[in-house]
């Protein structure tokens, strides 16, 4: 195989692996941020879809060591 089918076959591998994945984020509600302390926890998500907001609140707070007006403001920040 020459590089430049070798360098086509890679483009559309990627470009095939980004649709997966921005199916998979959209699935499960999911954003994507480039620093790792702003990412948003599957669970937390789950946790304020069941209406359990203050487990939710616990459950960053423990994660990322917020304070308790930090850790209502950014749940309260992903209820949609």
């Amino acid at each position: 195989m020459s590089t430049k089918s070798e360098i086509i076959e890679l483009k559309q591998r990627v470009i095939k692996l980004e649709r997966q994945i921005t199916y998979l984020m959209k699935h499960l509600r999911l954003n994507y941020c480039e620093k790792p302390e702003e990412a948003i926890y599957p669970e937390i998500l789950e946790l304020i879809r069941k209406g359990k907001k203050i487990r939710a609140i616990k459950l960053y707070r423990e994660e990322t060591g917020v304070g308790l007006k930090e850790a209502k403001e950014y749940v309260e920040s992903l209820e949609m």
